[in-house]
């Protein structure tokens, strides 16, 4: 199974939006073993956001791709979820990326 075959196996189904968004921010990590779904849509996750976050305003119209963000690091939870004794540590991991972009942004702030 494919990380893209995963995502469509989930219950309930994503909007049909929301799939084409997340499918989109997954690229080539959708054509993945579904094992290795956290790390991809965590990747593709963090890597929306830093896009998003290199905007001083967030228009109205990028706010789908802040939910599709958002979902993206969901699932990738869940899909660590399937396997508890490395959750821990996946869940440090990326907490550590996300923190990571809001200092960055932080960063950025003070240097303008």
């Amino acid at each position: 199974m494919t990380v893209d075959a995963w995502l469509r196996s989930r219950t309930p189904a994503p909007p049909t939006t929301m799939l084409a968004g997340m499918t989109d921010a997954l690229g080539d990590r959708a054509s993945l073993d579904a094992a290795a779904a956290p790390t991809a849509f965590l990747d593709a996750g963090v890597t929306l956001l830093e896009v998003l976050l290199r905007t001083d305003v967030l228009p109205r119209d990028r706010a789908g791709d802040l939910l599709t963000a958002d979902a993206l690091i969901t699932y990738a939870f869940e899909g660590a979820a399937s396997s508890p004794t490395g959750l821990d540590d996946f869940a440090t991991a990326a907490m550590t990326r996300l923190a990571a972009l809001a200092e960055s942004r932080a960063d950025g702030r003070k240097r303008e």
